[in-house]
């Protein structure tokens, strides 16, 4: 007897669109009143990127900041024209939870309006800078929900000292009960007894063999990995900030130089595609 061949899951590839100088790890240190006084750097980062996918011949989904596409519309209309996702990581990179409700409803219309007077599309999804909704912004969701989004990658199911809901629910979820949004959390994976998320700075420092074996055993069970990165993160000639944490620095600036060799071989060693694409076969589970 005959047997269908097996369906392999389907992967989400996505981008926190940012620029070096605006990420969690410097906010301490770099003041966001100054960040015009910095030459930017995400355009061609992004644009690098851009063809990585291209040479792959996949598509992908960009979180951007309202910032950034205020100041390069031209990349905006790229990522649509070439098929990938263009969505929300709101305007100006602040956590959820330092904002107040109102302000954050705000926030997610002021990035949405630009984001779409630069891309032409509708954006229907949302990522939450540094993974901040977690357990102080339970009012977070229902905004999502009444500002017409579908859906929320906005979740790290983990503890973490930079952000982390860990009793969050670890596969996609509608976190309430009166409205389809689903929230689309980041994958966990396990290395060394610890739990990471997939993606980032844990990509770049740890040998590829570990996050393809975390891909395939998030599969096996099922799953599809959601993984994310930054475009600062293929640019090893980035400026230094002198006076960062160093625990910052060790995050930041190792192996910069090796992202672009390592993101080359994980597309392609497994299936990846929109972040949306992903959410609708969760959404299909779910119904």
């Amino acid at each position: 007897m005959l047997h269908a061949p097996i369906r392999p899951v389907l992967n989400a590839m996505s981008i926190d669109v940012e620029d070096w100088f605006q990420v969690g790890a410097f906010e301490k240190v770099i003041d966001r009143a100054d960040w015009d006084s910095f030459a930017p750097r995400v355009e061609a980062n992004t644009q690098r990127v851009l063809d990585l996918f291209g040479e792959a011949g996949i598509h992908a989904t960009f979180f951007t900041l309202g910032w950034v596409a205020e100041r390069f519309p031209a990349l905006m209309r790229r990522i649509v024209a070439e098929g990938h996702e263009l969505a929300s990581h709101g305007y100006g990179h602040a956590r959820v939870h330092s904002f107040t409700p109102d302000q954050f409803r705000a926030d997610i219309a002021r990035a949405r309006k630009v984001l779409e007077d630069a891309g032409g599309v509708a954006i229907t999804a949302y990522r939450a800078p540094n993974f901040s909704i977690d357990a102080r912004t339970p009012w977070a969701h229902p905004i999502l929900a009444e500002e017409g989004y579908a859906y929320s990658s906005s979740v790290a199911p983990l503890a973490h000292d930079h952000y982390g809901w860990a009793t969050a629910p670890r596969r996609a979820y509608r976190p309430l009960p009166d409205s389809p949004l689903i929230e689309l959390p980041m994958t966990v994976m396990r290395v060394a007894g610890r739990e990471l998320t997939s993606g980032g700075g844990f990509f770049r420092l740890l040998p590829n063999a570990i996050m393809d074996r975390a891909v395939r055993a998030a599969n096996a069970a099922g799953q599809p990995m959601l993984f994310y990165f930054h475009p600062w993160e293929v640019d090893p000639g980035q400026p230094r900030v002198a006076n960062a944490p160093l625990k910052s620095k060790l995050r930041h600036y190792p192996r910069l130089g090796a992202m672009a060799g390592k993101l080359r071989r994980l597309l392609a060693a497994h299936p990846w595609g929109r972040t949306d694409a992903v959410v609708a076969q969760a959404a299909a589970a779910l119904a």
